[in-house]
């Protein structure tokens, strides 16, 4: 890539970066809302993002009513009282603000460098003479596709008057793609200039972003999948309601909350597209929904992990270590769901920020150790049972689990490699797989748990007993033999246990846990 080129990338992405910290806490929707936003200083130029969003093109008839476009609805400029006293009653333009609303692959047709130099938003004096463009606008060459684009809208200041309306126009979007809006000022003088109003982006089927359009067709799917899954276990769960073992209690509450929080992302977009709002509260709401899910998911593998019902009967010491984790998973994924969901309507993914994305990557890895660990030595202690139904089970859950993080890690490494080739989200019209594969991984992964401990007569068999069982007849008593509240568990001969002793200090709480037990 050449260093005009560079230079120019490193320009767009600054301004994708603007767009992204100034838009925090102000967005409501996709009708985009402006309270007095400040302008910042970017290299020669005062600029304020004024969002990012891809559109379908409707490819109708130029005489109808475009169902594509975006429109100006009460945008107005205020500048300082300084700014203001500094020019005559009578003076006919006193500062120029522009609306540039333009087409990503055409960003290169913004801005300029004269011989080589720093790139530049706004005309300079050699650029003028290089480009032919004018001094103390913003540089702009037409786009190869249509001479008319990128639309740029001019508006002037009068007098010493602090505010100017821009006029209440419409853009009609002929061809699909990622636009971007900026409002840009080279005017000096401008510095501390603010912006009010607002912005209407619409796509031929609503208001909703199209990159998050085929998520609404997504959940629809995602809903109907859980209900399915929900009738099929709820079914074997009455049918078997004797033989209900405690950990199937918890598979039947995180099928429910999968199929509630996949319910209320429908619903919420469909209110987002309808309406063009997406209030705080209701996607506060629904993300709360996902982070209970998400949690109690994790610690209900993490309870399988150490076998909670099948070779122990409880948590015991280590259950308030399990709550305490759970409780800090959940307020960290709380936290990065409210960043990139609450508020949210640019397609310019990756808003949420380091610190909050950093302590969510750190639990699940801090997890997946503490699963793998658990699950070692739960085998181990099958093993020296052979207790092979259960064995069985283990072995099977063992490697889903790992065929699982296998794929996470695989489709991590795809997504940095999808966003770090695609800095200007210009694939928009495929990255709502990105967020669509994690809820089909979970799902899938809640399915092979539901096949693994299906509720049926036989349910008891894999259940925690009281008895030491040498073989699978034997294995088959049921926890209820164990009331007497002698409850004892097979213990390992010290070498074993020093053989399977390790580092890490959770795994010797298990250790004495079983003692305990």
């Amino acid at each position: 890539m050449d260093p005009l080129r560079l230079r120019l990338s490193a320009f767009v992405a600054a301004l994708a970066l603007a767009a992204a910290g100034g838009w925090w806490g102000s967005a409501e929707a996709s009708i985009h809302t402006y309270g007095r936003e400040p302008f910042r200083e970017v290299g020669n130029a005062f600029l304020l993002s004024g969002g990012s969003e891809g559109i379908v093109a409707d490819g109708s008839d130029p005489t109808t009513p475009a169902s594509s476009f975006i429109k100006f609805v009460n945008v107005t400029f205020w500048r300082t009282a300084e700014s203001a006293e500094s020019h005559a009653k009578m003076a006919h333009s006193t500062g120029l603000v522009q609306a540039i609303l333009f087409e990503a692959a055409d960003r290169d047709n913004i801005g300029g460098s004269a011989y080589g130099g720093q790139r530049s938003i706004c005309c300079t004096p050699d650029l003028a003479k290089l480009e032919g463009c004018k001094q103390g606008e913003v540089i702009r060459r037409p786009s190869s596709d249509d001479p008319d684009w990128p639309v740029v809208v001019d508006t002037h200041f009068s007098a010493n008057h602090l505010s100017v309306k821009l006029e209440d126009e419409e853009a009609h979007i002929t061809k699909t793609g990622m636009y971007n809006l900026f409002f840009i000022s080279c005017d000096p003088k401008l510095r501390g200039l603010a912006m009010s109003g607002k912005t209407v982006w619409r796509n031929p089927g609503g208001y909703l972003p199209r990159r998050m359009a085929p998520l609404m067709t997504f959940y629809v799917f995602m809903s109907l999948a859980y209900l399915l899954v929900m009738v099929v276990w709820f079914s074997q769960y009455v049918r078997f309601w004797r033989d209900i073992m405690p950990i199937q209690n918890w598979i039947t509450l995180v099928i429910a909350l999968g199929l509630f929080e996949m319910t209320l992302w429908y619903f919420e977009y469909l209110n987002f597209n309808n309406s063009g709002v997406r209030p705080a509260g209701i996607t506060t709401w629904v993300v709360t929904v996902g982070a209970i899910r998400k949690t109690i998911s994790r610690l209900l593998i993490l309870s399988i992990s150490m076998g909670y019902g099948v070779v122990r009967p409880t948590l015991g010491g280590l259950t308030s270590k399990v709550l305490l984790l759970g409780l800090t998973y959940f307020l960290a994924s709380e936290l990065l769901d409210i960043a990139e969901n609450v508020g949210t309507i640019n397609d310019i993914s990756g808003k949420a920020k380091l610190f909050l994305v950093l302590p969510d990557a750190f639990l699940d890895a801090f997890l997946i150790l503490w699963i793998f660990t658990s699950l070692s030595r739960t085998l181990e202690k099958l093993q020296a049972r052979r207790s092979s139904l259960k064995l069985d089970i283990y072995r099977k859950f063992t490697n889903a689990l790992a065929v699982s993080v296998i794929a996470s890690v695989v489709w991590i490494g795809y997504e940095v490699y999808f966003k770090a080739t695609d800095p200007f989200s210009e694939r928009w019209q495929s990255a709502w797989i990105i967020t669509a594969f994690w809820d089909v991984l979970a799902f899938v992964l809640l399915v092979v748990i539901c096949y693994l401990w299906a509720p049926s007569q036989s349910s008891q068999r894999y259940a925690y007993s009281g008895e030491v069982a040498d073989d699978d007849e034997e294995e088959a008593q049921s926890l209820t033999k164990g009331s007497d509240g002698d409850v004892g568990m097979v213990k390992f001969d010290k070498d074993k246990n020093a053989g399977v002793g390790s580092a890490f200090s959770l795994e010797d709480d298990e250790a004495e846990e079983d003692k305990r037990e």
